[in-house]
């Protein structure tokens, strides 16, 4: 499970509190975190529940409340006597959403957020249109305090194509007053347009690729979707390796860094060379672009990106100390991190109708994202500081000015104009593998089973922006 992934992970000594925990159905997460030496549990569960059966046999210490010498007999007398027949045979937390519609989209992002849960929990055999999967896929992303109108904006963005039709203005409504748009979303099991698959890493195409996506998934595959509706254009031939990053440089090379590091370009979708293909098989020495491609493929990183320039372009790599070099038309290094590089974004500022200043933002494993712009100095302070890494990151200049998108590891997804101090989030629920942002202010938010297509609200970010 999740939960157990990242706690196994994490050594430091960390105490979990479970109460109420009567089923057998979550007995399964007791367990394993009983596995890891640094955690300790306290459960609550009642005597002859099937919770209390199972781990009775564990190697837990059991504090057996119903042993008078744990009790304040005089206080357990009187809360006996303050209990009622009902009160005693009803399951917390059932009563007290029995009257929550749970195939009503508006009842549920009003209602306490834990009780609907339990509900659906319990509730396996009827899907409520699609709610309880959207509901349950969401998951932790639901619960935590936030207005209705978020709700049914985390909703929205994980709701199926197999749901009621009904469902989705009915959330669209709802979630007008959230600081996000839906432009599209893509689940498992979508089939028009198909989910594309589990998403590994995100990059906006460029040349002939304009206006695609490029998602690359486990085991190598690497699709390019048009960035409007999620329609697939095509697909590269599936390589051996598993995807880390991917970035597409200006004439279309696909760039894909592998998890041990090393760089692979993919040409198939790149321009073709200008001239007849006899003048270009008589010359056969490599073009500007091609020894660019040689030259990144010597070197391993942890993060890739790329840019554009005066000529070729240039190609950005992180690696493991923090340190990020550039390549191509503009040849630098930097030090930019204490720890490995975790995700770069490249963007070219126009400076005046000849120039552009090339700048990278660069997010590490130290919770930072920091500005550098090759043959400068890079900036002191970084542009955002959190106790999370950063797992993605993107730039684009658009319609609302100089964005960046960071994905961190928490699960939250943070978007910033980088001229002024606004700000907004978005937390999907489950893990954010891979984030991106076009041009046009889309942001795109890839995840195991799903990948989303956002953009944040105008009025609303020049209303936090006036401070109204």
């Amino acid at each position: 499970m999740e939960l157990v992934a990242v706690l196994g992970r994490d050594t430091r000594r960390t105490v979990i509190v479970l109460p109420d925990l009567h089923e057998a159905d979550t007995v399964e997460l007791v367990l394993d975190l009983l596995q890891l030496p640094h955690v300790r549990l306290v459960v609550e569960s009642r005597s002859g529940s099937a919770a209390h059966q199972v781990l009775s046999d564990s190697a837990g210490a059991e504090l057996d409340l119903d042993l008078e010498q744990w009790r304040d007999q005089h206080r357990f007398e009187q809360w006996l006597a303050s209990r009622t027949e009902d009160q005693d045979s009803t399951v917390p937390g059932i009563a007290a959403s029995a009257g929550v519609d749970l195939s009503d989209p508006a009842d549920i992002c009003e209602a306490d957020p834990w009780q609907v849960t339990v509900a659906y929990e319990r509730d396996g055999d009827h899907d409520h249109g699609g709610l309880r999967a959207a509901w349950l896929r969401a998951g932790q992303s639901l619960c935590r305090e936030q207005p209705a109108a978020s709700r049914a904006l985390a909703l929205l963005c994980v709701l199926g194509d197999s749901a009621d039709p009904r469902l989705v203005p009915a959330l669209t409504e709802l979630s007008t007053q959230a600081a996000w748009d839906v432009r599209w979303s893509r689940v498992r099991g979508d089939v028009a347009p198909p989910w594309p698959g589990a998403v590994a890493t995100l990059a906006m195409g460029k040349g002939p690729l304009a206006d695609c996506l490029l998602v690359a998934g486990p085991g190598g595959v690497v699709k390019s979707l048009d960035a409007g509706n999620a329609v697939p254009r095509g697909r590269l031939p599936q390589g051996w390796w598993e995807p880390a990053d991917i970035t597409v440089m200006a004439d279309g090379t696909v760039l894909v860094l592998d998890e041990t590091g090393q760089v692979h370009a993919e040409a198939n979708w790149a321009a073709r060379l200008p001239g007849s293909g006899i003048a270009r098989l008589l010359d056969d020495s490599p073009s500007g672009m091609q020894l660019l491609r040689t030259t990144v493929q010597e070197h391993t990183g942890t993060a890739l990106a790329s840019g554009a320039g005066f000529e070729l372009g240039f190609v950005a790599l992180g690696g493991p100390t923090g340190v990020v070099r550039t390549f191509g038309d503009f040849a630098d290094s930097a030090s930019l991190h204490r720890g490995p590089v975790s995700a770069l974004a490249a963007v070219s500022i126009p400076l005046d109708g000849e120039t552009a200043l090339p700048l990278i933002y660069s997010g590490g494993a130290d919770g930072t994202v920091r500005a550098w712009s090759p043959g400068h100095a890079a900036m002191t302070a970084p542009l955002v500081h959190r106790s999370s890494p950063v797992i993605g990151l993107d730039a684009a200049v658009t319609a609302m000015g100089r964005c960046v998108v960071v994905a961190w590891g928490d699960g939250l997804v943070q978007w910033i104009r980088c001229d002024s101090d606004v700000q907004q989030t978005f937390q999907p629920g489950p893990p954010v593998r891979a984030i991106a942002l076009d041009r046009n202010g889309c942001v795109f938010v890839g995840m195991d089973e799903a990948l989303v297509c956002l953009t944040p609200r105008q009025k609303l970010a020049d209303e936090v922006r006036s401070g109204s």
